[in-house]
């Protein structure tokens, strides 16, 4: 048998993936989930690294299922336990841990958001300077600039309930208030792979709530190759009208970082002053009768309503599932060499 195309290759961000590779994950991930236990000799006794800066529920329980039900072993690495390099302490170089790791498994997952980095970005550098040393593929499990995997199970809910072909649907991302304080991970993500597969595209924010201004751009540019529209409301209604899928969601303003710290406790407070920045049933009324996705976890009551959370067209449980399908598919293109 021969490898995949895509064996050893790097997932930090779906835009960096070309559309085709992209498809060929999801039709895979869809495979798999019809024919769910059948592929166990893919990664037989193999190990793969998921280093935990951040806890996590989904990420940890569906990357470890993956691992499990591709044959291998999912290894949980928290590095505040081991002896690695930071700023402040001496130890082991990314450049070691990444090439003795690379001697162990099978590749390296790193997940590593708001908190755990000083200023935006720094998440990004760290997961591409393990990339850059490893010999075995690098996934981001989340990070605080993008967020593929989430990505990936969103796309593939949508095929399944809007069909395979979502050029011109329309999807408004909204922002959600509460006391949180949220990376900016999966909504950039959602950005750049809805506007890939030519998705009409609303963001939703209040006045301070900027994204980065670089994945804006990008998300135009990828509108502009579709033919299809991007635009921003500082409106909590306006978004909702004809949309076919809306995703409300919490994320800190670009204020954040400050003076080499997260301002997490500044960030609460400021997004609880917004309380008409939730999905309810009286917004949901304006769309196209449009599903709900979010990637957990939901706050209840500020992001969005019970009601449309746990509604007849919320798909937050069969997306979460799809993190499982998601994350085999890639780790069997990308970590196996039975093709």
């Amino acid at each position: 048998m021969a490898k995949s195309k895509l064996f050893g290759k790097d997932l930090i961000c779906s835009q960096e993936w070309s559309e085709e590779e992209l498809i060929q994950v999801l039709e895979l991930a869809e495979e798999m989930k019809e024919n769910r236990f059948n592929y166990q000799p893919l990664l037989k006794d193999r190990t793969f690294f998921m280093f935990f800066y951040n806890p996590s529920v989904r990420t940890r329980q569906s990357f470890e299922c993956a691992l499990t039900e591709l044959g291998g072993h999912a290894q949980f690495l928290e590095p505040k336990t081991m002896r690695l390099k930071t700023a402040t302490t001496a130890g082991e170089t990314v450049e070691d841990a990444a090439k003795v790791m690379s001697r162990y498994g099978c590749g390296i997952g790193i997940r590593i958001l708001e908190d755990m980095v000083s200023r935006y970005g720094e998440g990004d550098e760290l997961i591409r300077e393990y990339a850059r040393w490893a010999e075995v593929p690098v996934i981001s499990m989340a990070h605080d600039k993008f967020h593929p995997c989430q990505g990936l199970a969103d796309l593939m809910g949508l095929r399944t309930h809007l069909g395979k072909e979502l050029q011109g649907k329309k999807l408004l991302l909204t922002w959600g208030h509460g006391a949180l304080a949220r990376s900016w991970s999966s909504v950039q993500e959602t950005l750049l792979i809805s506007s890939r597969f030519g998705m009409e595209v609303t963001l939703a924010y209040p006045a301070g709530y900027d994204l980065d201004p670089q994945i804006i751009e990008q998300t135009k540019e990828n509108c502009r190759a579709k033919g299809s529209r991007f635009e921003i409301t500082h409106s909590p209604f306006d978004g909702y009208r004809g949309a076919d899928v809306v995703y409300s969601r919490n994320w800190v303003s670009p204020d954040a970082y400050r003076g080499g710290r997260f301002h997490k406790g500044e960030e609460m407070k400021r997004a609880m002053r917004y309380k008409e920045w939730i999905c309810d049933p009286e917004k949901m009324k304006l769309t196209a009768n449009a599903l709900f996705i979010h990637p957990m976890p939901v706050d209840r009551g500020h992001e969005v309503t019970d009601e449309v959370a746990s509604g007849s067209r919320s798909l937050i449980y069969e997306i979460a599932e799809n993190r499982l399908h998601v994350q085999k598919a890639i780790l069997a293109l990308i970590a196996s060499d039975l093709w």
